[in-house]
């Protein structure tokens, strides 16, 4: 058996101690934390109730999709749009652009594609 600090131990560690903290590099290499937070803000989220929606309808999309519904909800509050429908590869997204949240999303044709109480659309 092994002693370690006085200590006796039945196993005899395969790394050798040591007493220094990692290392982290600090500088201009990543984003801010900032940068990192107005990003996060200002993309687009969904409420729970849109992700069934996605989930239910077998509606998915990749970061490329995502840019394009972000950009589209900027398009929207740039014009003062407070509930807005966005096409989108044969998809519709009903977005509430105060709160940047997807509401709901549905595949194009299907139910009566007749959308109420909203003030825009924007087709990508």
């Amino acid at each position: 058996m092994a002693t370690i600090n006085g200590v006796t131990v039945p196993f005899v560690p395969i790394v050798q101690k040591d007493n220094s903290l990692p290392k982290f590099n600090v500088g201009d290499k990543g984003k801010s934390f900032d940068a990192f937070l107005n990003e996060e803000l200002n993309n687009v989220k969904f409420s729970n109730h849109a992700m069934k929606r996605l989930e239910d309808r077998n509606i998915s999309l990749n970061r490329e999709d995502l840019e394009l519904l972000n950009d589209a909800v900027q398009q929207a509050e740039l014009k003062g749009s407070k509930d807005s429908l966005i096409m989108l590869n044969n998809n519709a997204f009903i977005v509430n652009i105060p709160n940047k949240t997807v509401v709901t999303a549905l595949p194009v044709g299907e139910g009566e594609d007749v959308f109420t109480n909203i003030d825009s659309v924007v087709i990508k």
